[in-house]
């Protein structure tokens, strides 16, 4: 068995701890490693069965957090390929959603969406992905002018 160590702030260790009682969970590590489990299981699916998606990741993140939004900016457009269309939305002085409408290869609309959600300060990222046959998946065969 092999052991490491994650630091959680306070609010969310108190909510882990309360889905861990509500789950039924003994403990931590349990909750930790069915977590692990459910969501290699989901990417393996994904990345095994699917070539091509449509999907939508939508996320939560701290526009006050250095240059984050112009991180994720230019990883959206390092990505222009896959992104179909963006929506940003200001939640409240701190905190905006932003959401994003993807088509393309599963594999790469997915490393897209980690690097996304690995960004300091980005929070409560979700990924809905689907499945689809290549045919719907339009090749990227289009130009780029010159401004």
């Amino acid at each position: 068995m092999e052991r490491f160590t994650i630091s959680l702030d306070e609010n969310l260790a108190n909510e882990f701890d309360k889905l861990i009682r509500e789950r039924g969970y003994q403990n931590r590590s349990e909750a930790v490693r069915d977590m692990l489990r459910g969501q290699l299981s989901t990417l393996q699916k994904t990345k095994y069965h699917a070539p091509f998606c449509v999907a939508n990741l939508s996320y939560v993140y701290n526009h006050h957090e250095r240059d984050l939004a112009e991180r994720l900016t230019v990883i959206q457009h390092q990505h222009h390929d896959l992104v179909v269309a963006s929506t940003h939305v200001h939640l409240d002085h701190d905190n905006c959603l932003e959401t994003l409408m993807l088509r393309g290869s599963t594999r790469e609309v997915q490393k897209l969406c980690d690097a996304l959600t690995a960004e300091r300060g980005v929070r409560h990222g979700q990924l809905n992905l689907i499945p689809v046959d290549k045919d719907v998946v339009l090749p990227h065969t289009h130009s780029h002018p010159k401004i």
